[in-house]
């Protein structure tokens, strides 16, 4: 399980095959069958063969992450609420001002249930297993990128896959840097929360856009 003919095998069913698997038509219960079975797959390999540990790294360098995380966040925040204002400006935080209870409800359910298992699945996990196969840790960033937008590819929607890239090449940069999943996934919940909270959230199947 750790020779690099089996992780590369491993790295394309789950990361490549599987994901584009779920743009095609078939029943909801099969697709939801094939995501618990990998992702328990995944739990099984980092415990039994990655060792890994859930414990928290108490070192982390919060200061630094956060004047990091907050200029990029300021930077997506402007370009997002311009780009909602020209295009739709109905949707411009309808939401939460319409429906603040589902905003709060959707923010909470979004993070854990959904942040951070592709944080763990697409960072921890595959920087933990596969980062040995790259020599080149800008390539490794960009492949991760790539894989991360397949993950999104059932959207079928051209600026999700571009705003998934991006993350992509963010949170892997995060992770490279941090080896945390409880920070990247802190980002990543900080930038998804928010395109959801500015009117974004439609394209990325959020419950309450289809009432602005």
């Amino acid at each position: 399980m750790k020779s690099i003919p089996y992780k590369t095998s491993e790295l394309f069913i789950l990361f490549v095959l599987l994901p584009i698997s779920l743009v095609f038509s078939f029943p909801i219960w099969i697709k939801a069958g094939l995501i618990l079975m990998s992702f328990i797959y995944i739990i099984i390999i980092m415990l039994r063969i990655e060792k890994f540990s859930f414990k928290m790294n108490k070192s982390l360098d919060w200061s630094h992450f956060w004047k990091r995380t907050s200029v990029t966040f300021v930077g997506i925040a402007v370009i997002t609420t311009l780009y909602v204002y020209f295009m739709d400006a109905d949707k411009l935080f309808c939401v939460p001002i319409n429906n603040p209870k589902l905003w709060i409800g959707i923010l909470f359910v979004y993070t854990f249930l959904s942040v951070w298992p592709q944080e763990f699945i697409y960072r921890t996990f595959f920087y933990s297993r596969y980062e040995s196969l790259f020599k080149n840790k800008k390539l490794l960033i960009f492949i991760n990128a790539i894989l991360f937008c397949l993950a999104h590819l059932f959207f079928k929607n051209t600026l999700v896959i571009v705003l998934t890239f991006i993350g992509g090449l963010l949170f892997g940069l995060t992770y490279l840097k941090t080896k945390s999943t409880l920070l990247v996934s802190i980002e990543h919940a900080l930038y998804g929360n928010w395109l959801f909270t500015v009117g974004m959230g439609q394209m990325l199947a959020f419950p309450g856009m289809e009432s602005c």
